[in-house]
C-alpha cells in the first residue's frame, strides 16, 4: 500500500527572535531610538521575528497602542511575534493582533496562550502512627565520602565549512566556533561568545539570550554588523582600518561596544 501522508506536520522548531525591551510608550520616540539605532540602514534588521518586552512600562501604560507598535517595527523590518512582561489588561488588545503571550520560560502556544504550571498534587493522608520503638544505635560514618559526580561540560556547536551568504548558525547555550570563512551575507548567533579562525565577514551577534560577558574573537575581522547582547554596531563606513582583517576581539564595555587589536606587539 501506499504511505498515507498527512496534510500537515507539527515539530518542534527553534526559531530566533530579537528582544525589543521598550522602556517608553511613546511612538515617537521609540521611532527616533530605532533611527540612531539603525543609522538609517533599511535592512538592518532583515524582517527579524521580534518579541516586545513590555514589563518595564506595563504598570504605567495598560492602553498601549498595539497596532501602531506593531506597523513601527515592521517599518524597520522587525516582524512582532509575541509580548513578554503583559499585564493582564493587555491582553485582549494583544490577542487581538494576533500575537502570542511569552512568558519567558518557553511555554508559548498558538492563539497567545502561555502553557499553564503543573496542578499541585493532592495532599496524601497521613498513615497511622507506627507503635514507638527503641532507635537503633548510629553506625559509624564511612571514612571516606564519595564525590558527587560533576555536571557534564557544555559542548561549544563547532562548524567545519565555510558559511555562505544567507545562512544563520545559532548555538543555543554555548560557544560557536568556526574553522571557516564566514562570508559576507552569513549570519552567527550564540548564547555564548563567537570564535572565528578564519575571515569574519558577515554578522556575528553573541550573547544573544543576553550575557555580556560574551565576545567575539576572529583571526581576520571584517564583520558587516557586531553585536553583545543586544548592543549593535554596524560599519557602513567599513571596520577601523587600523584593526581591520587583524586578530580582533570585540567585547561589551559598559553599554559600548570595544574593539581590541590580539595582534603580538611588535618588537622593538
Amino acid at each position: 500500500m501506499p504511505k498515507t501522508t498527512l496534510p500537515i506536520e507539527i515539530k518542534i522548531s527553534t526559531v530566533v527572535a530579537i528582544s525589543t525591551i521598550l522602556h517608553s510608550a511613546d511612538p515617537e520616540a521609540i521611532d527616533s531610538a530605532l533611527e540612531q539605532m539603525t543609522g538609517g540602514v533599511s535592512d538592518f534588521f532583515e524582517d527579524e521575528f521580534a518579541v516586545i518586552d513590555v514589563a518595564a512600562i506595563a504598570p504605567e501604560a495598560p492602553g498601549l497602542d498595539w497596532a501602531a507598535l506593531v506597523s513601527l517595527l515592521k517599518k524597520y523590518r522587525l516582524n512582532a511575534v509575541a509580548v513578554r512582561g503583559a499585564s493582564p489588561p493587555m491582553v485582549e488588545a494583544i490577542r487581538a493582533q494576533g500575537l502570542a503571550l511569552d512568558d519567558g520560560s518557553s511555554g508559548v502556544r498558538a492563539g497567545g496562550h502561555a502553557a499553564p504550571p503543573p496542578a499541585p498534587a493532592a495532599p496524601e493522608s497521613a498513615p497511622p502512627a507506627a507503635p514507638a520503638v527503641p532507635a537503633p544505635a548510629p553506625t559509624p560514618a564511612p571514612e571516606a565520602v564519595a564525590a558527587s559526580a560533576p555536571a557534564p561540560a557544555v559542548v561549544p556547536m563547532i562548524i567545519d565549512t565555510p558559511v555562505r551568504a544567507g545562512q544563520r548558525i545559532y548555538a543555543r547555550g554555548t560557544d560557536l566556533i568556526v574553522t571557516a570563512v564566514v562570508n559576507n551575507g552569513a549570519e552567527l548567533i550564540a548564547d555564548g561568545s563567537i570564535h572565528v579562525y578564519a575571515p569574519l565577514n558577515g554578522r556575528a551577534l553573541a550573547g544573544a539570550s543576553g550575557n555580556p560577558d560574551a565576545r567575539i574573537f576572529a583571526l581576520s575581522m571584517q564583520p558587516e554588523l557586531v553585536s553583545i547582547a543586544g548592543v549593535y554596531r554596524t560599519f557602513d563606513e567599513g571596520f577601523p582600518s587600523d584593526l581591520s582583517r587583524q586578530p580582533t576581539q570585540i567585547r561589551l564595555v559598559g553599554d559600548r561596544i570595544d574593539i581590541q587589536s590580539l595582534a603580538p606587539a611588535p618588537r622593538a
